[in-house]
């Protein structure tokens, strides 16, 4: 059985399923080392240019594996504290590898999300949830911090920092409707709409130009750690410079809306 799925619904969008559903698609390694595999493969393939992260069964990712998160040859040898580092290694490249693909990541939250699960899902780009789904920030409630996987870095700046300090250090489940309501997605659909609805953003997505999306991303990220305002926005103009005048997408764009048509970007 693989415990990562990945196919391509729809022309130019890619799919990877998180595939262990009676384990609530738990972060056991036999899960995360094919998934970070499958996302650092997907990343240089030049004819996705959106990509859907998604879990099968009722659950988005549940987090650590509490009975079996599995052992591989890079423990041996090594005391409780080491293997803990390389294991949190593992997982922190994972988080890393979504936070750095090329192509826009949408996250289908279709269910649970907790503790390193909750983190997963903020490191996409959008996240859509469906009605079913529920976030957990869930270390404080296991004697532990909320803080990992760089969900303490990666909450404040979308929610702000009095709902992230809240959410937390009460360790309670956000559902999906106050999920949408304070930023944590962009929006909520019926369970069965989940996947459709981000196909649809997807595609409109797909329909620009590949080049602008990934300069867009790319400066969207860069923004939230930006030294200054004038200092990003020098890389701004930078970016778009860089497209504008090394490609025909803006003539084409200004030649498409004449003819009523849709524009080709070649970038």
């Amino acid at each position: 059985m693989s415990y990562v799925l990945v196919d391509k619904p729809r022309p130019h969008v890619t799919q990877i399923t998180l595939n262990r559903p009676e384990r609530m698609n738990a972060m056991a390694f036999d899960v995360m080392v094919p998934f970070k595999e499958a996302l650092e493969e997907v990343s240089f393939d030049n004819d996705t240019r959106v990509v859907i992260v998604t879990g099968s069964g009722h659950g988005f990712c549940s987090g650590a594996d509490m009975e079996d998160p599995g052992w591989m040859d890079i423990f041996d040898g090594l005391t409780i504290p080491g293997i803990a580092r390389r294991a949190m290694k593992i997982l922190d490249d994972v988080i890393k590898a979504v936070h750095g693909m090329h192509q826009p990541v949408i996250g289908a939250i279709n269910g649970a999300a907790i503790g390193g699960g909750f983190c997963l899902s903020m490191a996409t780009d959008i996240r859509v949830a469906s009605d079913a789904a529920y976030f957990r920030a869930a270390g404080i409630n296991n004697g532990l911090t909320s803080c990992e996987l760089g969900l303490s870095y990666l909450l404040p700046r979308a929610i702000g920092t009095s709902r992230a300090f809240e959410i937390m250090l009460t360790g309670r489940d956000v559902d999906a409707g106050e999920a949408e309501r304070i930023g944590i997605v962009s929006r909520t659909v019926p369970q069965e709409q989940l996947l459709e609805e981000c196909f649809q953003i997807a595609e409109r997505i797909v329909g620009f130009s590949q080049l602008g999306v990934e300069l867009s991303k790319q400066l969207l990220w860069a923004g939230m750690d930006a030294g200054s305002l004038p200092s990003h926005m020098n890389h701004e103009g930078h970016a778009q410079l860089f497209v504008r005048m090394t490609t025909q997408n803006f003539e084409e764009a200004i030649k498409a809306r004449k003819e009523g048509r849709a524009p080709e970007y070649m970038d």
